[in-house]
């Protein structure tokens, strides 16, 4: 027996396709607009941050022979180059967040 309820299984792979498309834009969207979330706080809390979502998407391209750069997909994420946002929007790590992070390997 699947776990998948019964309107999700009917889905064409073409529609699953598209609506998890949506769900990411709009997670990117909600990321972009919440700029006082800093990643450690998202590695600390989820095991992902903005810079992982880029890594994945630069995955995806590269798994499909598409010519992107690092540099671009996190522009795809942040909406902007990367050490921009840092330089507008990354604080310093506290005490407390860089005793609670576990590093790369936790994600």
């Amino acid at each position: 027996m699947s776990d998948t309820p019964a309107a999700a299984a009917a889905l064409d792979a073409a529609t699953r396709t598209e609506l998890e498309a949506a769900a990411f834009r709009r997670l990117v969207a909600h990321l972009q607009t919440r700029t006082d979330v800093q990643n450690i706080d998202l590695m600390n809390l989820a095991g992902f941050c903005r810079n992982c979502l880029g890594n994945w998407y630069l995955d995806a391209a590269q798994q499909r022979g598409l010519p992107l750069t690092k540099e671009e997909s996190r522009v795809a994420v942040y909406g902007m180059p990367y050490e921009e946002w840092k330089a507008r929007h990354q604080s310093e790590a506290s005490p407390e967040q860089k005793a609670a992070f576990k590093g790369p390997g936790q994600h």
